[in-house]
């Protein structure tokens, strides 16, 4: 068999990415917290970052986008969430839809978000990608880690604002 120089499944590094965002007010000043475990490594790598205008369901978008931007060669991710809106936009076929519908709702309103669905997808190509969803600020030791990243995060703009 030939090489083509192509990545097969099995020899992707197989990366655990846990990503929050937190906003307060919602809308208005926001977070987002990434955790990033490279099991075979045994490495963990956390980012956060905040802006100053913008919504919860943003900040869970962006803090995936960055997540995944952080990744330096093609992996299988594993994103979990406490976000149904994020999961639920792959496992739901929620963007397939609004995509088909030139981004539109089913009620025909535009779809929320776009500019981040977009960066997101860019994101996401060159991964193989399953979804998880925990629930939000409960005793999952990683979710509840990027949770405080992206408060942590907020608040220090908060601060930076003064």
């Amino acid at each position: 068999m030939a090489d083509t120089g192509e990545l097969r499944d099995s020899d992707r590094d197989e990366v655990l990415l846990y990503c929050d965002g937190a906003c307060s007010p919602n809308p208005g000043m926001g977070g987002w917290g990434v955790v990033l475990v490279s099991p075979r490594h045994g490495i963990t790598r956390e980012l956060s970052g905040a802006e100053p205008a913008t919504t919860n369901n943003r900040m869970e978008i962006r803090a995936a986008i960055e997540g995944v931007r952080a990744l330096k060669r093609p992996c299988r991710v594993r994103i979990t969430t406490d976000s149904e809106y994020l999961k639920k936009a792959f496992t739901a076929g929620w963007l397939e839809k609004w995509q088909a519908n030139g981004w539109r709702t089913a009620g025909h309103k535009p779809v929320l978000n776009v500019d981040l669905w977009q960066e997101l997808l860019d994101a996401l190509e060159p991964h193989i990608v399953t979804w998880a969803w925990v629930r939000g600020h409960t005793d999952h030791p990683e979710n509840s880690r990027a949770d405080e990243l992206a408060v942590e995060a907020r608040k220090k703009l908060a601060q930076s604002d003064i």
